[in-house]
């Protein structure tokens, strides 16, 4: 069977690796899982194509520090996938070598060939980000103690 032609359990399993073990010189081996107008969204980007998708994470590779992803589980469903995952990185100018953790949710749809057509990621920008950065943080800390009441 043709990598292009896989069941989507195949290339969900082919994905995850990927993203598993990327590294900025493998970015653009995403181009062979994604189709060409695939759809990209998270919280800080909506991009279609193959090439803004590979310039999102060329970015990351670029503002982090040893940014990696651990996929924690992985529900399948038809051509659909829905993975909950880490993603670990150190920040380059604040708290530079203490490693950070974001938990958050994808949800994958595959064509016919077992290729992405859309990715969104789903995470909490607030909590597992803002929070944590010197000044926003205490920022974001105190408008959730307010908003609790």
């Amino acid at each position: 069977m043709t990598p292009a032609c896989l069941p989507p359990e195949e290339a969900i399993t082919r994905l995850v690796r990927c993203f598993e073990q990327l590294q900025p010189a493998t970015v653009a081996e995403l181009g062979r899982l994604y189709a060409p107008d695939a759809r990209f969204k998270d919280p800080f980007n909506e991009v279609q194509g193959v090439p803004a998708i590979e310039a999102i994470f060329q970015h990351m590779f670029g503002a982090l520090e040893q940014p990696r992803f651990v996929v924690t589980g992985r529900v399948v469903q038809g051509a659909q996938c829905f993975l909950t995952w880490d993603f670990c990185f150190a920040m380059r100018n604040i708290h530079q070598g203490v490693e950070q953790k974001v938990r958050g949710a994808t949800h994958l749809v595959l064509d016919d060939q077992g290729l992405v057509t859309l990715h969104r990621d789903y995470w909490d920008a607030a909590e597992e980000l803002y929070e944590k950065l010197p000044v926003l943080g205490a920022l974001m800390r105190w408008l959730k103690r307010r908003a609790r009441g």
